[in-house]
Parts: structure tokens; sequence; C-alpha cells
């Protein structure tokens, strides 16, 4: 069995991250190399609520990760990661119980890099439609969501996740991954058995529909209105919590 790091990259999620730690729990405990072969990394991204002082109440090694983009808090977490394999998951996320025992099952020698597929929290008719779109997409793209594992060793390989993007720095880096693995005969692989539960709190902030025309909207700003389109980014992805 492999030792596993679990970055978590965190700003603000005093509310959500001791529900994820209690699944991460439980999901150590069920690890068959054993719950001390997991590490648990929170990388706090310039909280200014008490998510730092829960994740070390919880146990867990706490870096602080000043540049504000979800890419520099991921790549914090895993510099300062002991682990052979790392694993990456968001704060406002549930981890299944078996977790640990799938990346290890998945990750085999013909595998670059994996995923343990996700649910939402709760559904509606708009969620379930954005969620069939978007399963069919990332089906087509050979990409899945979750919790995200690899290698230590092709993290470091392909220069972790593109700090210079602010959003879709998790499809970024599968692809740079799947392409290092492509040279090598390695593949993406699914832990089907083990699906990570996700927040639906940007369909609570946002509406069950709002897929369906901001996207457009977000398309039209990025052509013709920057300055619109840096706001929206800042707005979806970074707002203050």
């Amino acid at each position: 069995m492999r030792t596993i790091s679990l970055v978590i990259p965190a700003f603000n999620e005093a509310q959500h991250l001791p529900d994820l730690l209690c699944s991460v729990s439980a999901a150590q405990k069920r690890y068959a190399g054993g719950a001390k072969s997991i590490e648990i990394i929170i990388a706090d991204n310039a909280s200014t609520d008490r998510t730092a002082d829960i994740a070390r109440a919880h146990g867990c090694r706490v870096t602080t990760v000043e540049k504000r983009t979800i890419a520099a808090a991921r790549n914090g977490g895993a510099r300062v990661a002991a682990g052979e394999i790392l694993a990456f998951v968001d704060a406002d996320s549930l981890i299944h119980p078996e977790t640990f025992n799938a990346i290890e099952t998945a990750l085999t020698d013909s595998v670059v890099v994996g995923a343990t597929c996700i649910r939402m929290s709760r559904t509606s008719p708009g969620i379930a439609l954005t969620m069939l779109i978007g399963n069919a997409i990332m089906r087509i793209g050979g990409l899945d969501s979750g919790v995200v594992f690899c290698r230590r060793a092709d993290w470091e390989a392909v220069g972790g996740y593109n700090e210079n993007y602010r959003f879709a720095e998790d499809v970024r880096f599968l692809w740079d991954l799947k392409r290092l693995g492509r040279s090598r005969g390695q593949r993406f692989a699914r832990a089907l058995n083990a699906p990570t539960i996700t927040s639906a709190r940007k369909f609570d902030q946002y509406g069950d529909w709002h897929w369906f025309n901001g996207p457009a909207k977000a398309l039209f700003w990025y052509l013709f209105s920057p300055g619109k389109f840096r706001r929206f980014i800042d707005d979806y992805w970074y707002q203050r919590r």
C-alpha cells in the first residue's frame, strides 16, 4: 500500500470544511494501508475566517498560500505533501468511505491520472440537465472530476496546475497528465465505486438553470468586454464567503 496526500484548497470554508473532514476521517479508517498512510493538507488560500483553526483541530497539516488562485492553492498544498500519491478535492465536497481504497486500486501502472466522478448534494430538473450535459462532455473528452489523483512524480513532471489559469485549471491539469500518459502508454481511470458528493451552492446562489445562460454571456464578454469577463470570473470563482 502507498502513502496518499489529500490536498484541499480552501478559502473561507469554515462552513463546509468540518463535514468534508468528517467524511475524510471515515475514509481514512477504511483504507487498507492504514489511516496513518493518509496525509490531509489544507491549502489555506488567505482565508479570513476560522478555516485554518478548524483544519488544525481536525489534525490536518495547514499551509498558507497567499496567491489567490485555485491553481496556486492546489500547488501550494502539493509542494509540502509527503505522499507518493497526490489527491485533490474541493473543500465543499464529501468523499466516499472507500475513496482511498478506490485510488489505490485504480492507480495501476497503466494509469497516469484518475478521478472518482461526482454526484450533486441535491438535484432538480435544471441541475439534472446540467449534469447530464456536463457528464457527456466529460466522457467525450475522456475526463472526470471529484477526487482527482495522480503520482507525485507525474504532478512534478507536468509542472503542477497552471497558475495562469483562474478557472478550468483542473481541466488543463488533466489534459497535461493525459498527454504525459499517452507518451508512456498510460490512460485516464475512473474510480466509479467511490463517487464524491459536491455542493450545489453555486446553483443555490445563481439558480438551478444558470448554466444555460451564464456561459453564453461569459463567451460574449470574453470576446468583446474583457473587463466584464474578469469581473464574472472573480464573482463566480473568487467571491468572498
